[in-house]
């Protein structure tokens, strides 16, 4: 069917969204390696926001999760953050000097050109690296979603791609979730289809010198959906809480010295208010919502399936 191989199509090309982003992960290694501890917290606290972000968000598209019956769809979904000025740069403390300096230095989301900082002392200088100028960060993912069961269904994404590079390494997503209708405890005459759901996921970028994961991020979603259908037409809206975290461990050479820093970030946490809008052609579906959060985002789905 021409229909199908169309919708096909771009679900693949939204995929290639997430495999052209991945040679990111060997730069990010290289210009973590001058920094240790704050500096490298402040060097990467963008990408750990917009992982968090992203992951957290198009798991939903409706409030309403059916009775009982077969139920099987097959999604991928787009999300994207837009970075802003102040995501640019941070307040980095020079390393190895005789008097401690603060210097204003690219994240690695800001501009590529380092900034060479020089010790009053002894005239030592230190390289703060430049980032990789992203104005935004965008994450492809599939998911599938299977049900129902007195009111309840299951949401998982996965994805796992070897890049074929040692300095890359792989990178992979795996998510689950569940959904439970709380329309069927209401009257039928309830103009509002209600849910409420979870949905848990890690994702793994990159792989360092000793192996092991150079980014590991978790994220936790929990929330309400409701929807209004209109025809074909779909309003939706969705209010949970966030958090996430991540783990970096990463070759550092500052000072001269070869040091494997084992990084963890805070668990941060955030309200999330979703609205959106979903289309419905028969057997498919496309929606788009924005998401206000800590992190801003947006997000646009295509959904094959019942």
């Amino acid at each position: 069917m021409p229909g199908t191989m169309s919708v096909l199509r771009s679900l693949g090309c939204a995929l290639l969204v997430l495999i052209m982003a991945a040679p990111a992960a060997a730069q990010i290694e290289d210009q973590l390696s001058a920094y240790t501890g704050d500096n490298a917290t402040g060097f990467l606290q963008p990408l750990a926001d917009s992982f968090g972000a992203n992951l957290n968000d198009g798991w939903f598209h409706s409030g309403k999760v059916p009775a009982f019956g077969p139920h099987f769809a097959f999604e991928v979904r787009v999300m994207s953050v837009k970075f802003g000025s102040d995501d640019e740069t941070f307040q980095a403390v020079t390393e190895g000097f005789v008097t401690e300096t603060t210097v204003e230095a690219p994240t690695i989301i800001g501009p590529t050109d380092a900034v060479v900082a020089t010790d009053p002392v002894t005239n030592a200088q230190f390289i703060l690296p430049g980032g990789l100028d992203l104005s935004s960060f965008s994450l492809a993912v599939p998911q599938i979603r299977i049900g129902a069961f007195a009111g309840t269904e299951a949401i998982i994404r996965y994805f796992a791609i070897d890049t074929g590079d040692s300095e890359i390494g792989d990178i992979s997503l795996f998510g689950i979730g569940g959904r439970h209708s709380v329309s069927q405890y209401l009257s039928p005459l309830f103009p509002v289809d209600i849910a409420v759901g979870f949905m848990w996921q890690n994702f793994k970028v990159g792989e360092n010198s000793g192996g092991d994961e150079l980014l590991s991020t978790d994220a936790l979603s929990i929330g309400v959906q409701a929807s209004k259908a209109m025809g074909p037409i779909q309003p939706y809206a969705g209010f949970g809480f966030d958090s996430y975290s991540m783990d970096v461990q990463y070759d550092a050479d500052a000072g001269g010295a070869e040091n494997l820093i084992d990084l963890e970030f805070e668990s941060s946490s955030t309200a999330h208010l979703t609205l959106g809008a979903a289309l419905d052609l028969w057997l498919f579906n496309i929606n788009g919502e924005y998401n206000v959060a800590d992190q801003n985002s947006f997000s646009v789905g295509l959904a094959l399936g019942n």
